[in-house]
Formats: structure tokens, sequence, C-alpha cells
């Protein structure tokens, strides 16, 4: 049968005084069983406050710790420090401290909770982490530190492996549930796995929870008998024993699953899962050792702060598991998310006092405290990454030490004598800093905050430096205008008025936003920014701000003193005009045959030129097709270089300018889809330049500008495709393959001339740039292009009709086509619609020759081969005797003249006779 003591003063005096277990009894009330629990004391009617020491002197008195509550923190913004002991950290090296996996694991725990981490290592080797931030965020970061910064224990947990599924839940819903609540990482075989074993890692409180979740969760679906017991908490490690040793024998001895929730559990219920004759032997074992207790064992209740349930708890329910094991008495605490302060101890009356000195012993073996101190000090006493209060942690690393944002204290909590000592430093540092330290608050408009900072931090930097102050400028987001200043005294005094003097000189300033064409702006800057550093350097105090870019802007802002501003607003001003005068752009069109004679000889026409004008010339590149030649600078130097680049032209050739009255109507029909008609018309005329007025200008005149009889010959060609417009112009496209162009067009244009002549209709082929390469365009009345279409379009139809033929071609004559990579072959087929040549591999002497392609143009291209090897046949072998010292400039570099004189005089080859000084023989060489 059980009773309830009820506590008085003096019997806890005999407690703590040690009597022998006789005396103890008789401080216990008798067996009153019936008695409520209401009717039980509270804890300050039966313990007054414990006798305490005098703290020593210049140590602030802290307030009885359990009777004093603790207001709890109310700022969001609070700074932790946690300790994590050597044996229980993860990563030991000590070589890789402040880097390696250490480094990177607190780096990303800042990045996924938002707390700031500064470590440190104190002088056991254990790791002193301080954290700061707001409240959650350090919550979650110190829950992160444990999962990965401390080692985590395992477990395993047996169940058929049908109930795995059940423990998953839908879509693993329950699975997710179940790690959250338990701050668990929990791993279930694959469904093709046959082990029935799932895995628990993470502290050992966590496994307890998790273990007892799965194993309920699988009693539920177990099929066979299931008991459940309900029996009050206290009585649990009775039923458990040591360590869980005696319901471990039980299960090995019944066969049944016995499931005691874990301390951490607020359950009074046990599970029994097995075949019904183990259930009921379990039940039997467990129901006896509850009556026993219950019978023998005596229940007392105290009220012991809440802040202090974790120290009698102690690390991971080490010090419950501790005092039950020494003393058989059970000691249950409420859950931690309750508010009951009532601690209840269930055991034998005579070993009650020595369990319940115990619980003060670890009650009080450990203290809140405070130490006052401004606010605006704590990052002093903190120090740059933490490293002052390192110092501090490094010898008392079980001190929890707290900095709240905003308030003027710090919290410290620990064992009492740690705590004590540790109160001690910090209260002499404070004293230290507050002797030596003061600080000023001045208010500024956000707007000029980012000024005062200055680019890249220039400004403010340079004030802390030189007044050997710290400045907080609030960021934008809290839109606030108080600027704090902390420091020396006298620093403070004169960086607050610096920065005074600075926003006034800002009140006072104007913006003003020029409008800059964007195109201007990078010769504004100039290169590597040196042009706008000249600006910036002769107006100091104006603050010139380009847009990016890519926003396509043209404003260009000012900001400074207003004077500073106008001064340099016309400065500016002046500069762009300039640019603006000298951007005047003409392009000039000169044949491109004499660009080389204005660019002279190493550049001496066009450089004296430019000099001369003082303009930027620029010429197309040689591999280029286009003859235009830029002129930029001034109006006036711009026309004058171009009339120098003109006449330069007019004295080479006989170079005339004409214009034609065409009416501006016909202008789009004779320039052509992208400039095709007029194009061809200046290709047929020699390259002569004709140039249309602006489009919609209403202007009649066309100029051409050419050699003489070429600007007569386009002129007349114009003005007859004008006419034909006006009457009746018609156009037709047809397709034919571009190989096919050249044939068609024929040598010196003779076919198309002949179709040209006898239909009065215009051909115009694509050119190189035109995207289409196949397009054909036929223009003039209607019944010529009718009339030139169909000859055409038979031409072309015979093309498409592919056959083979072969020739015979002696096989000396076989090197002269294959030669040089085979370049005549690819002529042939160039001019005479792609026909394919294939002559018989070297050395098979063989004098069949292969021709494949359009009919007309392999019966042109066989015509051609032909001639060539009559030309061939006919030629002779003259010997011309000269001295080897002039072989070499008879060849020329690189064997330029040689192959000019072959080229000029249409000869097959040239071979020079190299002459021996000493033999006096002669050998011969081939030069190409």
């Amino acid at each position: 049968m059980s009773s309830v003591a009820v506590l008085t003063q003096e019997s806890f005096n005999e407690h703590r005084s040690g009597l022998l277990p006789e005396q103890v009894k008789s401080a216990v009330a008798g067996p009153s069983g019936a008695e409520d629990e209401d009717s039980l004391p509270t804890y300050k009617d039966a313990f007054p406050p414990l006798p305490e020491k005098p703290l020593p002197e210049g140590v602030q008195e802290t307030g009885n710790a359990w009777t004093t509550k603790i207001k709890p923190l109310k700022s969001s913004v609070i700074t932790q420090v946690f300790h994590v002991p050597l044996e229980e950290r993860k990563y030991k090296d000590m070589n890789q401290f402040g880097e390696g996996d250490q480094a990177k694991v607190c780096l990303d725990i800042m990045h996924k909770t938002g707390a700031h981490l500064e470590l440190s290592m104190a002088k056991d080797q254990g790791l002193s982490i301080m954290v700061s931030g707001k409240h959650d965020a350090v919550m979650k970061a110190r829950k992160e530190i444990v999962s990965r910064l401390q080692t985590q224990a395992s477990a395993t947990v047996a169940i058929p492996k049908e109930h795995h599924r059940f423990v998953i839940g839908k879509s693993g819903e329950k699975l997710q549930e179940l790690e959250l609540k338990t701050a668990t990482k929990i791993q279930i075989p694959r469904p093709e796995d046959p082990s029935n074993l799932i895995k628990i890692s993470g502290t050992k409180e966590g496994l307890e929870k998790a273990k007892h979740e799965i194993l309920l969760i699988s009693a539920e679906q177990d099929k066979r008998a299931v008991e459940r017991m309900n029996i009050e908490k206290v009585y649990h490690p009775f039923i458990t024993g040591a360590y869980n040793k005696l319901v471990g024998e039980w299960m090995q001895e019944t066969g049944a699953r016995i499931n005691v929730p874990p301390p951490s559990v607020n359950k009074t219920e046990i599970v029994i899962t097995g075949e019904k004759e183990q259930v009921a032997l379990a039940m039997a074992k467990i129901k006896k050792i509850y009556e026993e207790k219950k019978k023998n064992a005596t229940t007392i209740a105290v009220e012991v702060k809440k802040s202090q349930h974790k120290y009698v708890i102690g690390p991971k329910g080490n010090t419950l598991q501790e005092i039950l094991d020494r003393t058989g008495v059970s000691v249950e605490i409420p859950p931690l998310d309750s508010s009951s302060e009532t601690v209840i101890l269930r055991g034998e009356p005579d070993r009650l006092g020595q369990a319940l000195t115990e619980v003060y012993a670890k009650a009080n073996s450990y203290t809140v405290s405070s130490v006052s101190a401004p606010s605006w000090l704590h990052r002093f006493i903190i120090g740059k990454k933490g490293q002052n209060l390192a110092k501090i942690t490094q010898q008392m690393p079980k001190v929890h030490i707290e900095f709240t944002e905003g308030e003027d204290k710090i919290t410290l909590e620990g064992p009492t004598k740690d705590v004590q000592i540790v109160q001690g430093q910090i209260e002499a540092v404070v004293t230290d800093l507050v002797s030596r330290m003061d600080y000023t608050e001045i208010s500024v408009d956000p707007k000029f905050h980012r000024h005062l900072i200055g680019k890249g931090g220039a400004n403010i930097n340079r004030i802390k430096e030189q007044h050997k102050v710290s400045v907080r400028i609030p960021p934008d987001n809290e839109k606030s205008n108080l600027i704090r200043i902390e420091g020396d005294p006298q620093g403070v005094q004169e960086a607050k008025k610096e920065l005074l003097e600075l926003a006034s000189r800002m009140e006072n300033e104007r913006t003003k936003d020029m409008i800059i064409e964007q195109r201007f702006h990078r010769a504004i800057i100039g290169q590597k920014g040196e042009k706008i550093k000249e600006i910036r350097d002769k107006f100091p105090e104006v603050i010139i701000n380009f847009p990016d870019p890519t926003q396509k802007s043209d404003i260009v802002q000012l900001r400074g003193p207003r004077t500073e501003v106008e001064k340099c607003t016309k400065f500016m001003q002046k500069m762009v005009a300039e640019m603006v005068e000298n951007s005047f752009s003409v392009s000039v069109p000169i044949f491109k045959q004499f660009h080389k004679n204005i660019i002279g000889k190493g550049g001496a026409n066009i450089k004296k030129i430019r000099e001369e004008t003082n303009t930027k010339i620029d010429l197309p590149a040689e591999n280029s097709n286009s003859e235009m030649i830029v002129i930029t600078g001034k109006k006036a130097n711009c026309e004058a270089a171009k009339n120098r680049i003109l006449a330069i032209q007019k004295e080479l050739a006989n170079i005339t300018e004409v214009e034609v009255s065409i009416p501006s109507k016909l202008h789009n029909s004779l320039i052509g889809s992208k400039g095709r008609f007029v194009r061809s018309i200046m290709e047929e005329c020699g390259g002569v330049h004709i140039h249309f007025p602006t489009e919609g200008s209403g202007i009649d005149a066309v100029t051409i500008r050419g050699p003489a009889e070429e600007v007569e010959k386009a002129k007349k060609q114009l003005l007859s495709l004008a006419e034909e417009k006006q009457i009746k112009g018609h156009t037709v496209e047809l397709r034919a393959k571009p190989e096919y162009h050249k044939f068609l067009i024929g040598k010196g244009g003779g076919n198309i001339r002949k179709v040209r002549d006898s239909t009065g209709a215009r051909i115009i082929f694509p050119t190189a740039d035109d995207k289409d390469q196949e397009l054909i365009t036929v223009i003039g009345t209607e019944e010529a292009v009718a009339e030139a279409q169909k000859e055409l379009e038979a031409l072309i139809k015979s093309l498409d009709n592919v056959v083979e033929d072969v020739m015979i071609v002696d096989p000396k004559h076989h090197r002269f086509f294959v030669a040089r990579r085979g370049q005549v072959l690819r002529d042939i087929a160039d001019e005479y619609g792609g026909v394919i040549v294939s002559f018989p591999r070297t050395g098979s002497q063989s004098d069949k020759v292969t021709l494949k392609g359009a009919k007309d143009c392999l019966e042109a291209a066989k015509k051609r081969m032909l001639e060539m090897i009559e030309d061939l046949d006919a030629q002779v072998i003259m010997e011309c005797v000269i001295p080897q010292k002039f072989h070499r400039s008879i060849m020329g570099p690189k064997g330029s003249r040689i192959q000019q004189i072959t080229k000029d005089h249409n000869l097959c080859e040239i071979i020079l006779h190299i002459h021996s000084l000493t033999a006096g023989g002669a050998d011969t060489m081939p030069l190409f």
C-alpha cells in the first residue's frame, strides 16, 4: 500500500544532516492512501530556501534561484554560446580547425537558418560555438549543431516486414512526421530487402522516442494478443530496470514484446504484444513488480523551479538514471512543455531522503545569473569574431552566456562556482569599457546615408580609421535616420562633427539630370575610365552617375554642391557639343582598284589627309566587296577630305559624273529587292556607281559616276529600263542550281547576252551576298519576259538531264589537268555547270577520262578540253641559259615574277637550268 510523505522543515533538515534510516522513517507520516493529491503541501511550505554562502565582495547578488522567476527575453535577436565536449565532437582533426568539413557544415547551417556562427577551441579541446540571430534562427541552428557537429547514436528495432508500410504511411507522410517529431533519421529497408530491421540514428532521447512510436505502430497492426497496462509514470523505472536491463530480460524470458514509454514521452501506457501465453506471463511479471513497489514504496511531491528541471534530468536523462541506480528511488519530472513545477519521488521510505538530497544537490549545482551591461557594449565584450568571449568560454566551457539585443544585461547559466567566476570577469570587462568608451547618436535623412558611406565605403572607413570609432549606419530596409557612433570619447565627438558637416553639405546639394545620347557615354568615360577620371578630378565634389548600358537610357545624373554641379554641367555640355560636331559622317564610293593609291606607300597619303583635315577615315577590309570609304569628323572637314579622295580617283582614271532625271516613283522598282536590279547594271557597266536620292525626298536626279564610256552605257540602260517600267514593266522569277549559273551566263556573258539580244529582256543573277542563290529574275515587257523565260527554262531543263560520257586523253597530258590540286578541272566545273571530270589513277597508263553532268554542259566542257589538248600538242620547248646568280631576281618573291611571265604569255612551264660552278654541268629544276 502506498503512502505520501508530508515533509516539514525539520524533516528536511534531518535529511540534510544525514540521520539514520530509522530516524528518517519517524519523520515520515504513516500510511494515508486515502489522502488526495490536492492536500499535498507546496514546496514553499514544506521547504524554505536553503542557506546560502555570502557572495564574494564585488560580485552582484542574483537573487534566490528557487524563488525568483526569470523574465522571458523580449528581444528577437539573441547571442548564445554552446559547448561540444571533445568526446562528442564529430570532427576531431585539430589540423583542420576553421576549415574542412567542420567549417563547411557551419557555413551550411548559417545559410539554412539565417543565424551567425563563430567557432573557438576550448582548453579541453572542446568546441565553443557562439550563435547570434533571431530566437527561432538560434534554436534551429542549435538543433543543427547537435545533429551535425556532435556524434550521433544509432539503434535498430525489429518489427514484422508487413508492418513497415504502416510506419511509412501514405506517400511517406507518416515517416516524415515521425522523423520531425523525434528529430531522428529513420531508414526502412526497401521492399525487396528481406530484412525486418529498421535503423534509427539521432540523439539518445530521440532514439527512444522513435523506437517507442514504431513499436506502437507495429503493435496496432499485430494480429497477436495486444495488452495495455496503465501504470503511473513513477513506477516505470522499476519495471525497466537500470538501462532497460530488467525489461530486456523479461522479453527474452517470455518471448513477448514489452514497450515502455521512455522518460521523455509523457505517457503511462505500457504495451505488451505476442502470443496470448507470452503476453499473460509478461503482464504477470510487470504487475508483480508494480504491486510490490506500490505496496512498499512511498510517494512524495516537491516543488522544484522549472528552469532547474534540466539539471535534475541531466544530459540524455543520465542524472535520473544515476539517482535510480544509487537509491532505488524513481524521480518523475513533468514534461518540458508543461508549466508544472512538481517533481514526484517514489521509493522505499528509508531511501527517499538520500534521493531528495541528490535532487536538491543537482538543482542547486547550477544557477542563472545576469550582469548589467549597456547593450551597445555587447559587441565589444564579444569581440571581433567572438575572440574576447572565447577567452572566457574556453576557461569555463560549462557556462552558457546569452546576449540579447536591446537589453542592458547579459544572462549566465551553468555551475554555480563557474557562473560566479565568469560573472566577475565580465563585470570587470564592462567596468573597463564604460570608463574608456562613449557613444552618441545623430539624426541624418536616410537618403544621404549611402553618400556618407561613399563609394565602396571610402568615406565611412576613413572616418572610422581616423577617429578610431565604430559607426553604425542603419540599412535601407530599416528606414531609420539614427546613426550611432561608438568609441573613444574624443574620437566620438570628432566623428560626430565631421558626419554632421557632411550631412549639412549634402542638404545643400543639387541633383541634375543631363540628356546625353548613349552613343557618347563610352567616349566620355574613356578607355579604362581615364577621361571621366579627369572630369571627376576637375570637379571632385560632384558625383557623376552613368546609366547601365543595358538600360538604353540617355540620362546622366550629376549630384553635388549647387555651384559645382552647374560648372560641371556646362563643361560636359561643351564636351558633348564638340563630340556631336565631330561625329558627322559621310561615305564616299571609290573604285576598289584605287584604294591602294588613296592609302599610299606605307599609308602616307591617307595619313596626310587625316592630319590635314582632322578627320577619321576608315577603309573597307581587303577581302571585303565594299567600295565605301567612311569619313568621320566635323562637316566641313569631312567634305574637304571627301573632295581630296575623289580628286585622287579622278587623276588616276577618266572618271566622270552625270545626273539622269528619272521620276522618283520609279526609283524603288529600278533599285529592286535589296538593290539587285541596280547592282546588275553597275556590274555590267564596269562597276560604275549609281546613287539614288533618299526615299521620300521627291528628287528625280540619279547620279552615275565612273569611267566616261561605262557611265554612258549605264545611263542608256537605266533610261531604257525606266522607259520599260513606265510603259509596261513586267517581272518573272526562275530557279536554277547555282552551279548552272556560270554556264547560263557563258564566257564573258556571251550566252545570256544572246538571250537578252533576241528577247529584249533583262536577266539578273544572284550575287554572292544574296541569301537565295537559286533565284534568277527576268524583267522587261510582258512579251520579252515570256520569251526569255521560255528559252531559259529550256536551257535549265536540259541541264537537269545528267549524262555520262568518255573521252580519250593521252596520259602524257594528264598531269596538266590534275596539277595544282586539280585547279584546271575545278575551273572547268565552275564554267560548265558543275561537270565532273575523272582521270584514271596515276600509274594505270589508261587514257580514258570520264565526264558526268548536264548534256549541254558536258559537250561544252569536252570541247574545251580538246582545245586545251591541241594547245598542249602544239607547244614547243626552248632553252635559255642564264647564269645562276640571276636566278633569284628572275624568280622574284615566292616565284611571283616567273608565274606572272607564264600567265602573261600563256606558257605551260618554265624550267631553270642550274649550272654547277665546279663541274660545269647543268641540272634541270622545274619551278612549278
